[in-house]
């Protein structure tokens, strides 16, 4: 069931910063192109055990296409999950789709804005040619955000290892579709009003110290067109809940939040 509510106070802050941001921009757009360059690493094992927290799973989100991406794409744990497609500008190397890719991890270096795996790197190739591009090691590429789809797949968390009964909760999202963040996160017994904030912990993983008793449901902050809404995700967790289990929230994050950038920035839609 999706709910829109009030933002209140504190939680407001994140929006309140992409919303001036939009404002302060010349057009605002579903999707912004941009340019970069984009190298890879060897083994995508690096970058699934990177900052967003996801460890073996993120192998498995998008048959290894994934990616760590620079401080304003990871945006302090926010980023992670967030899906791009990525193509080469070498027109006598690559092919004109490019690659989809989810951030897995941050990338600290000022060389690109994405390292990519070398399964993704790859696929930006023509046909043939996949061993090519990784002689090249480094291309020129555009870049745009684009929403992520989960077939049959619900939003999802994670109850990580660390957690403990009865006060300590710490969960990992999984699976969030759509093109948002999720920026805030409450929870609460099931049929109880009370809510607890949660906080980020890191990456996708947010926690508490004060974890309800019982049968636990959940509410989520998310970006959303040009404002932010809640989405409340019910009977998630039973009551005898355990570490290393992942449970379906029953509930899936659709939405596309505006991007601000100058129109020449715009994608047109000519690019698939």
């Amino acid at each position: 069931m999706h709910s829109i509510f009030p933002i209140p106070g504190n939680k407001m802050v994140l929006l309140l910063c992409f919303l001036f941001f939009l404002a302060s921009s010349a057009t605002a757009c579903e999707r912004c192109v941009y340019q970069t360059k984009a190298v890879y690493f060897s083994k995508a094992s690096a970058l699934s055990s990177g900052a967003c927290g996801y460890g073996s799973l993120a192998i498995g989100f998008n048959g290894g296409h994934i990616a760590a991406g620079i401080p304003s794409l990871y945006k302090d744990g926010a980023g992670c999950g967030a899906c791009f497609q990525i193509r080469c500008k070498d027109n006598k190397l690559c092919n004109s789709r490019g690659t989809r890719v989810i951030v897995t991890d941050l990338n600290h270096s000022n060389q690109t804005d994405f390292v990519l795996s070398s399964r993704a790197f790859r696929a930006m190739a023509i046909q043939g040619m996949d061993q090519d591009i990784l002689k090249r090691g480094i291309v020129d590429v555009e870049y745009k955000r684009v929403p992520c789809e989960y077939k049959n797949q619900n939003l999802a968390v994670r109850v990580e290892e660390s957690s403990k009964k009865p006060n300590y909760l710490a969960i990992k999202v999984l699976y969030q579709g759509g093109q948002t963040e999720i920026v805030a996160m409450d929870v609460a017994r099931v049929g109880s009003s009370n809510w607890v904030y949660m906080s980020r912990n890191y990456g996708a993983v947010w926690d508490t110290d004060r974890a309800p008793s019982g049968p636990l449901q959940f509410r989520f902050v998310v970006t959303a067109g040009f404002d932010g809404k809640w989405i409340w995700a019910q009977n998630v967790l039973p009551e005898d809940w355990k570490p290393g289990m992942t449970y379906d929230s029953g509930v899936q994050i659709t939405d596309i939040a505006k991007e601000g950038c100058p129109e020449s920035q715009c994608d047109d839609g000519s690019w698939k």
